[in-house]
């Protein structure tokens, strides 16, 4: 956690600036969130010792206060004063295969996808995931997703040419499900996932601006065709302060 003295001087506004300087503290404190530079549990500093240290009305830092209350950043405790709240997690449900966009709209949050990357590629290592020769060809797509605006989760997929061979004319637009499905004639069976804790690699913390790395949620996922043949290969890498996943667990037996 940020010192107070890291923190207030973080939290100093640029008055030749039209915004309001409440507005403008605000914003620094949520990019801090975003980041991680700060999380649940940092002590803020009173509105008096603020004030003085900033050279601000109360008025002022009580308005900045409201903002963070507003957005249900902070809660109160007798005895610290105030506090930052976790943000809000999203806590989708698995056990069925869906794309993010899907994801997103059940939980009542606007999706998008920003493309990194896309190339059409051979690599011995993918190949041998596939089953596939080392010759074989392969779409990746490297993406950032968002949710309402917010980097989420850092994607890489490998799609099957051999299998479907028009996701290499694919725009990258709507979902890969649809595509393969609806275009390319695949019939899509089960999928396996799994999940493990990692830190945040350089490239994520680029994308999700934090400064240092942090704890992530890396899932990988293989798509099979009806046929068993693996179609699609995910790695995607998920902040850990962003995302709560939920399952249902069959009734216990004694059988």
């Amino acid at each position: 956690m940020l010192s107070s003295e890291r923190l207030i001087e973080s939290l100093a506004p640029d008055r030749g600036l039209a915004e309001p300087v409440y507005k403008q503290m605000a914003r620094a404190f949520n990019k801090m969130l975003e980041t991680g530079e700060i999380g649940e549990g940092q002590s803020l500093p009173a509105e008096r010792l603020l004030a003085e240290k900033l050279d601000l009305s109360r008025t002022t830092v009580r308005r900045f206060y409201e903002e963070l209350r507003k957005d249900d950043l902070l809660s109160t405790s007798r005895r610290s004063g105030a506090v930052t709240k976790a943000p809000p997690r999203l806590s989708p449900r698995m056990g069925r295969l869906k794309g993010f966009t899907d994801e997103m709209r059940e939980l009542g949050v606007e999706a998008s996808t920003r493309v990194l990357s896309r190339d059409i590629v051979r690599d011995r290592v993918i190949a041998s995931v596939f089953n596939r020769p080392s010759t074989a060809h392969f779409l990746k797509l490297v993406r950032l997703r968002l949710g309402d605006g917010a980097p989420l989760s850092r994607e890489i997929a490998w799609f099957d040419l051999t299998l479907a061979p028009d996701m290499a004319d694919w725009n990258v637009e709507g979902s890969a499900y649809h595509q393969l499905s609806h275009v390319c004639g695949v019939r899509l069976g089960e999928a396996e996932q799994s999940i493990e804790a990692v830190l945040s690699s350089d490239e994520e913390n680029a994308a999700f601006g934090f400064e240092t790395p942090q704890p992530c949620l890396l899932i990988k996922r293989k798509t099979r065709a009806t046929s068993g043949q693996i179609v699609e290969y995910v790695e995607g890498t998920f902040r850990g302060d962003s995302y709560t996943y939920r399952l249902n667990l069959e009734p216990w037996s004694t059988n």
